[in-house]
């Protein structure tokens, strides 16, 4: 075990490399502009080895919380501390892998203010990272609300003609559920005398409180997921990024509505998570079927692979509802398959993007004559999308449909239309960009993938074919938290039961 404060050089690295560019990477614009460049990139790559150092380091043996950093903060109860568990650490390294690979496909597509873009996106890694491994809820909230500012200016100066609109949407919406957050956070601070996360998952809280509070969480991760009806931003946000920003926003941003579910809802308020497991059920279900089929009606690339990941995203809050550990497991792991995937799929629109300067799918047609590397790229992630068997995708729907089958036969009955679905609108648009004729003027040209393009999809499509075929490293990270975490789940009914026996039993 090494003695180095890793999680803290892996979270605060690409903040100093933030600092580096905006004192010393100025000059003249083309000097200034690929210094930038290769700064972010060194950057993130030597973070991405970091969380390599701490994932290989990592004993799966156990549940506790690893490479544990605790220092006196902001006073009584208040403290920096830092850790992962087998839940957590998986998040730090898909956080540190999808970075180099997103200034990668910023190198040549991003011309306009290039150093202030490298600043915000390393400084929005930092912040990613540190939403993983806080193990403080006011360390935490810092870090999942600091987030917000870097993506809101990604959007808004770098995206599409709507940024302004989508920005603000994006911020307004996720802003206004962690005003509930922090309501919940200040009660929690009080009653326990601590903000401190392993002894808050520890702590009995009564069960009106635990009602109220797990209502002003889901409020903020819902949205952060998001769930469905307050979905509507993602659309916006994810048509309107640039293509870097969409992967980010697809493949870590999502996934923090998910983390706060499995840290804070599920272990600190039990009761409430059980008496809410019908209503996450039910929307879980609407978004999977609904946001399927609105897919399937739209005209933008963009628009329909953000549509697909909020339903994607409705299996891993079934998955995480469902209190068994397949369930668990199997929402953990859709949400590290759809951090590839996703990301992937947004990568090779911006492929097409950068050449032809459209998303709209009937623009294209027939590119399987002149880009068959690009063709053969697309349907990896389309088919891991749809979750092809020997695919990532596979393996986090299938189990999680088996967790819902236990939990609720109807509830995995309605989420499997999801996958038929799902494979109707990606084949149609797969179908719709890569086969027929080769007609338009402007395609007759279109260049394939150059090196720099496969550079970044290679590792890519390895880890979703990896897998999707071979698993059992990422599950067994994750099994002993999970088991402790539904052991704990289990102990807090059971407690809860008796109490109510014995109270039964005395009005008697």
């Amino acid at each position: 075990m090494f003695d180095w404060p890793l999680l803290s050089l892996a979270t605060f690295l690409p903040l100093a490399g933030a600092a580096f560019i905006f004192l010393f990477a100025g000059g003249e614009k083309a000097v200034a502009d690929r210094n930038a460049r290769s700064v972010a990139l060194l950057t993130t790559s030597v973070t991405f080895l970091i969380s390599l150092v701490i994932w290989g380091n990592f004993d799966t043996n156990t549940a506790d919380f690893q490479f544990v950093e605790k220092a006196e903060w902001l006073g009584p109860g208040i403290n920096y501390h830092m850790g992962v568990d087998g839940i957590s650490v998986l998040f730090v390294v898909l956080t540190a892998f999808l970075m180099p690979i997103c200034i990668l496909a910023s190198w040549d597509a991003i011309q306009t203010r290039v150093r202030e873009y490298m600043i915000a996106f390393l400084i929005l890694e930092t912040m990613m990272i540190g939403v993983f491994c806080a193990l403080d809820f006011v360390l935490f909230y810092l870090f999942f609300e600091g987030g917000l500012i870097p993506m809101f200016l990604i959007i808004g100066v770098w995206g599409g003609a709507r940024r302004i609109y989508s920005s603000f949407k994006f911020f307004l919406y996720t802003f206004l559920g962690s005003v509930l957050l922090l309501l919940a956070l200040i009660y929690m601070y009080f009653q326990v005398g601590t903000t401190d996360i392993p002894t808050l998952m520890t702590h009995d809280f009564a069960a009106e409180a635990q009602m109220w509070l797990w209502l002003a969480m889901f409020a903020s991760f819902a949205v952060k997921m998001p769930m469905w009806p307050v979905h509507t931003w993602l659309p916006d946000a994810h048509v309107e990024a640039p293509t870097a920003g969409s992967v980010i926003l697809a493949g870590v941003l999502l996934k923090m509505g998910g983390y706060g579910f499995l840290r804070f809802s599920l272990p600190m308020l039990p009761l409430a998570s059980e008496q809410f497991a019908p209503l996450v059920f039910g929307l879980s279900v609407v978004a999977v079927i609904y946001t399927s089929l609105v897919a399937l009606m739209q005209e933008d690339m963009k628009k329909l692979i953000a549509y697909s990941s909020v339903a994607h995203m409705g299996f891993v809050t079934i998955g995480i509802f469902t209190f068994n550990s397949q369930g668990i497991e199997g929402g953990i792991f859709q949400m590290l398959s759809h951090g590839i995937v996703s990301a992937a799929l947004f990568l090779v629109v911006g492929v097409v993007y950068d050449r032809i300067h459209s998303r709209e799918i009937a623009r294209y047609g027939g590119l399987v004559h002149r880009m068959p590397i690009y063709a053969f790229t697309f349907m990896v992630f389309m088919l891991a999308s749809v979750g092809l068997p020997g695919t990532s995708g596979f393996v986090g729907e299938i189990l999680v449909l088996v967790g819902a089958f236990q939990a609720n036969t109807w509830v995995a009955a309605l989420a499997a239309t999801g996958l038929i679905l799902g494979a109707a609108y990606m084949l149609w648009l797969y179908r719709r960009v890569i086969f027929g004729k080769l007609e338009k003027d402007d395609l007759q040209s279109i260049a394939d993938m150059n090196g720099r393009e496969i550079a970044v999809f290679a590792p890519l499509i390895v880890l979703a074919i990896l897998m999707g075929v071979y698993p059992q490293p990422f599950l067994d990270v994750m099994q002993p938290s999970v088991d402790k975490l539904i052991g704990d789940y289990q102990a807090a009914l059971a407690a809860a039961e008796s109490v109510a026996a014995g109270m039964n039993v005395a009005a008697r």
